[in-house]
């Protein structure tokens, strides 16, 4: 039986990081956390459910999570964020590969939980993650805060049978305040690998991303939260270009 590491990143979790260990006590053969100094009861409830915690300042959520994979003991490594959790059927899932890890990489759906309703369709749903791979060819990267694994060798991932559940928002004003902290992380990182936008894109884009989630992937079945993630969706792009758009503007001359 191969052995499995299990790291999360925290900060101020103390109201999900329990659920996010106990859901991989029956998987893990180390539990790691390692935290951004919270000053909530993250750290002490991580430590009583057995995990080990190490403590350092935010770097970003790339370098972050670089950061809490070298911590682990084993190659095979199951990379979490606090406020997920491992359904049932995924724990299945990778007790039985565990016997001999027959891949360097393994995919599964991640659903989301907004508001109290699992969400099912739209753009959230299957939200495909790679988080299930071998550390020593692969790596965090993408742009901030839109992280993703990279893996340093082909290999051809298997997609495991189970979601990780995302308990994202548990409040419409959680989303809002989220999407303009995120919409200026990624205007910043953006404008640092010299992309620009303009006024076409600032109209078009979130439009766009609107109808995709709503009408396109049948975000509508989702009832009324459906249509409160699409028009959210599009806020977050709009954000988005429009802070980038200022970003680029040239600063204005006193005279």
């Amino acid at each position: 039986m191969e052995k499995l590491s299990v790291v999360i990143i925290t900060f101020n979790e103390e109201h999900a990081i329990g659920r996010c260990i106990d859901s991989v006590k029956s998987i893990a053969d180390e539990i790691i956390v390692l935290d951004s100094y919270s000053t909530d009861r993250t750290v002490e409830i991580a430590i009583e459910k057995g995990a080990r915690v190490t403590r350092q300042k935010f770097a970003g959520y790339i370098e972050q999570k670089n950061d809490a994979l070298a911590l682990a003991s084993f190659p095979f490594v199951l990379s979490l964020d606090a406020d997920e959790a491992v359904d049932e059927q995924l724990g299945q899932s990778i007790s039985q590969i565990k016997s001999s890890f027959p891949s360097p990489a393994y995919t599964m759906n991640r659903c989301t939980n907004y508001c109290g309703q699992f969400i099912r369709h739209g753009s959230w749903y299957p939200d495909k993650k790679l988080r299930l791979f071998d550390k020593r060819i692969a790596r965090w990267g993408g742009i901030n805060p839109h992280d993703k694994v990279i893996m340093d060798k082909a290999a051809q991932a298997i997609h495991l049978k189970g979601d990780i559940l995302h308990f994202s928002y548990r409040s419409v004003d959680e989303h809002v305040q989220q999407n303009n902290r995120f919409s200026t992380i990624s205007a910043a990182a953006i404008y640092g690998l010299g992309k620009r936008t303009n006024l076409f894109k600032i109209v078009i884009n979130p439009f766009w991303a609107f109808l995709q989630s709503y009408f396109v992937r049948a975000g509508f079945l989702d009832g009324f939260y459906g249509f409160v993630i699409a028009i959210n969706i599009a806020h977050l792009t709009f954000l988005k270009h429009v802070k980038l758009y200022l970003l680029q503007k040239p600063p204005e001359i006193v005279s």
